[in-house]
């Protein structure tokens, strides 16, 4: 050992050398310049006081073993990357290289120590740098796409950067995880599901949570179902205003350190896939919403002339009716004709419902009240093989809506559940009171206080290309003959009409559930009366306004069919003379939708200031609704086609006092 220390002042290096109890025996000037000590400190002191506390139990079981096993460990890639801590306790990075030593005291180690603060921090940099190269490159993508195709090639591009074998982005669809992507990563197999889809695995845990999981060492530190294939990996849940919507995935298998530059590129690439995702769910949202919207405003106007048509049609066959009506067989068969008039109007008061135009009247309405006379009739029509609960807690408040449109709407609803389940199951009708926020990602959905009734059932479920149409009219799988294809659109338009908004949930095998929200009900909607109903028959003058001949004849014959004196004209401007030179005229009656200057809420306006006690009644085959904020409040709605005794009975209430 006597030429040793001229030996080792000649290297650059920090040499120590340690016997074979881990003490320093003999260390040269660098040495003890990089770790902080005067000449001759280190002698004396165990090499685990050159390294930090928490890291010199791992250190000692290393050096035993090497001890045991001593070889030559060069530096660069054979040596070892270590973490060193200097006398007043600053913390840095060391490479070292090892070599058995022979000396006349026996086997002794030689140690050479290298500072690679900044060869690290150079790496760091550059590793720094290809991350923000990718996240960029990640961020040009999504930008690019018109959907979210983008997430396709991401663990392709993570796997190459984070030089690992397995990345994966996994999406909730209803409540199973589903492969959106993958690189190293089986989808999951009918009867035999990957470990990540599987209910209380590491991914479920992790999505749970809403926070990353983070698996170093397997053998040390593996959660419960992690693969023995994967040494080590990190799951990332990919957040939807804090609800976990899906994972990143990324996992090797070797035992290694996701550090965190690492850390920090997953978790960016997760919220870009997140935003990416929703973006996509919003998009669909706001093209299926107006795609329903374009529908209906093409269904509600086929349904307003068909219902001029359907108004003659049924006009003309009920004069037959009352000059025939001592003749038997004339009877049987104007009265099958009008039946088939009804059958139409049934058709297009569907349609109108789906392009929300149809004729509401909403009042307060206990759900519990409304379900249990539901549950009544329900249970004598769905049959043996259908199991029906009903749902409502006590001291629920009233909704708002017109109740025989929402009794018909959960029928609808429970005959559909019903025909899903052909061998049998289990309906649930159910209320329940809730508040809701505003939800980006539902564009139809309004921020209030609703009662929201639900249809739930055990049935097969609809695929998500079933589900994306059941609201549009005239689309069923049912048989031809079985079903016309409007009981959801109608179901739609109502809900819509009266300020709520509905959703549905369905998995193919896994059963439906539809709820619909409608408004609760002001102490002041609570407390509304019923319209009164007076005499059908009279002798005042009615000016009927109608742009449409034939539909304007026969308002005028029913109305001198019950007593009434008769002026007919066929626009606004002719109406508004009338009013100026008749005095006599008690009853203006007006179609609302008029061809040229003025509609017939307009006119009704005109002729109000002009006789502000002129009784007003307007009609229409869009069935617009007569709210307090709409453009027909503070006047009645007969919706075409109308039967004569309709009309007596709406000539009545608004004639004036």
């Amino acid at each position: 050992m006597a030429i040793l220390p001229q030996v080792l002042e000649s290297v650059p290096d920090a040499l120590v050398i340690v016997d074979r109890a881990g003490c320093i025996v003999l260390a040269n000037q660098n040495a003890e310049r990089l770790f902080g000590y005067p000449a001759g400190g280190l002698t004396g002191l165990s090499v685990e006081d050159l390294v930090p506390v928490d890291a010199r139990d791992r250190h000692r079981a290393h050096r035993d073993d090497y001890m045991r096993h001593p070889r030559v460990r060069p530096m660069g890639s054979g040596g070892m990357t270590l973490v060193g801590q200097r006398r007043d306790g600053q913390q840095f990075p060391v490479e070292i290289a090892l070599s058995p030593l022979e000396t006349e005291e026996g086997g002794h180690y030689l140690a050479s120590v290298r500072d690679i603060s900044e060869t690290q921090r150079a790496r760091q940099a550059l590793v720094r740098a290809r991350y923000d190269a990718v996240v960029a490159r990640i961020g040009q993508m999504a930008l690019a796409s018109t959907d979210d195709s983008a997430v396709n090639d991401l663990p392709i591009v993570l796997a190459e950067v984070l030089d690992v074998p397995t990345v994966a982005v996994v999406i909730v669809r209803g409540n199973e995880p589903v492969m959106r992507s993958a690189v190293g990563v089986q989808a999951t197999r009918a009867g035999a599901p990957e470990w990540w889809a599987i209910a209380g695995g590491p991914l479920d845990a992790a999505m749970s949570r809403g926070v990353p999981l983070v698996v170093d060492d397997a053998a040390a530190n593996a959660p419960a179902g992690w693969p023995s294939s994967l040494a080590s990996g990190v799951i990332v849940p990919l957040l939807d205003r804090e609800r976990s919507m899906g994972a990143l995935l990324a996992a090797t298998d070797k035992p290694r350190r996701f550090d965190h530059d690492a850390m920090q590129l997953l978790k960016t690439v997760g919220n870009l896939i997140a935003s990416l995702v929703q973006r996509r769910r919003t998009e669909e949202q706001r093209a299926h919403a107006q795609r329903l919207d374009a529908i209906g405003q093409m269904t509600g106007g086929v349904a307003h002339d068909f219902n001029n048509l359907l108004t003659v049609v049924s006009g003309c066959l009920q004069l037959l009716e009352c000059e025939y009506e001592s003749q038997p067989g004339a009877r049987d068969i104007i009265g099958s004709a009008l039946r088939s008039v009804e059958r139409g109007s049934e058709l297009t008061s569907k349609l109108l419902a789906f392009a929300r135009r149809q004729h509401l009247t909403p009042r307060s309405v206990e759900p519990s009240c409304l379900l249990n006379d539901l549950a009544l009739m329900l249970r004598s029509t769905l049959g043996e093989a259908i199991r029906l609960e009903i749902g409502c807690p006590p001291g629920l408040k009233p909704a708002f809506a017109d109740p025989s449109q929402l009794d018909s709407a959960l029928v609808n609803l429970a005959l559909n559940a019903r025909d899903a389940m052909p061998q049998g199951g289990a309906i649930t009708i159910g209320a329940t009171e809730q508040w809701v926020p505003e939800d980006p990602a539902r564009p139809d959905q309004r921020a209030g206080h609703y009662i929201a009734f639900s249809v739930a059932d055990t049935g097969r479920g609809m695929s998500p290309e079933v589900l994306a149409r059941a609201f549009e009219p005239f689309f069923t799988t049912k048989a031809i003959g079985r079903g016309s294809g409007l009981g959801l659109s109608m179901v739609y338009g109502f809900v819509r009409q009266s300020d709520g908004h509905l959703r549905i949930e369905s998995e193919p095998g896994a059963g439906t559930r539809v709820a619909l929200f409608l408004p609760v009900a002001t102490e002041a909607q609570a407390r509304e009366s019923e319209p009164r109903v007076g005499a059908v028959h009279g002798s005042e003058t009615i000016l009927v306004v109608e742009d449409e001949q034939e539909v304007r004849k026969i308002a005028a014959a029913f109305l001198r069919s019950l007593d009434y004196r008769v002026v007919s004209v066929g626009s606004a401007a002719e109406a508004l003379e009338q009013l100026a030179a008749n005095d006599e005229i008690a009853l203006l009656f007006t179609d609302v939708m008029l061809g040229g200057g003025m509609n017939g809420v307009e006119l009704a306006q005109a002729a109000r200031s002009l006789r502000p006690r002129l009784g007003v009644l307007l009609a229409s085959g869009y069935d617009e609704p007569a709210t307090a904020t709409s453009p027909l409040s503070g006047f009645e709605l007969l919706r075409k086609p109308y039967r004569r005794e309709q009309l007596a009975a709406a000539v009545r209430r608004n004639l004036p006092g």
